[in-house]
């Protein structure tokens, strides 16, 4: 078993997985750094990774018009970084900025598509896991625009 599998078989996202599906992640995984003040991705770039952050701080932020980029959300060791890769026309919805110099897992979406697509099981578990990140980010995005636009009326 190799150092990736090893990392991912204890973080939360991968909880209850077989291990073969942990092998199958695994192969499509690479350990990557980011220091502070260099963005992860940015809004309409292509989606190709996501990441399990395992330290350091990441601003998931969204332009608006006429103001500085609002923060939806500040990610840190645990989190997952990028749902985007997943769904077509996979292209990222926001920026994502290091904070603090980042330490993550970086799985490349390309390669997972198409173990998902040969293994339905695995297809159907990222899926569910990403559909519950994608639920939380979209609450997120909501209240902060909220907060941004509610105090103009």
């Amino acid at each position: 078993m190799n150092d990736i599998q090893q990392l991912i078989r204890k973080h939360r996202f991968f909880a209850g997985l077989q291990e073969s599906d942990l092998e199958l992640a695994a192969g499509c995984a690479a350990n990557v750094h980011f220091p502070a003040g260099q963005h992860l991705f940015h809004e309409g770039e292509s989606a190709d990774h996501f990441y399990l952050l395992r330290s350091g701080r990441v601003a998931l932020e969204m332009a608006v018009p006429g103001r500085q980029p609002v923060v939806i959300e500040t990610l840190q060791a645990g989190d997952v970084i990028g749902w985007s890769w997943l769904f077509p026309p996979y292209l990222w919805q926001m920026d994502a900025r290091a904070l603090l110099a980042v330490r993550a897992t970086a799985f490349d979406g390309k390669c997972l598509r198409e173990k998902c697509a040969s293994n339905h099981d695995l297809g159907y578990e990222l899926a569910m896991r990403f559909a519950a990140i994608l639920t939380h980010r979209l609450q997120a995005t909501r209240l902060q625009l909220l907060d941004v636009y509610g105090s103009h009326h």
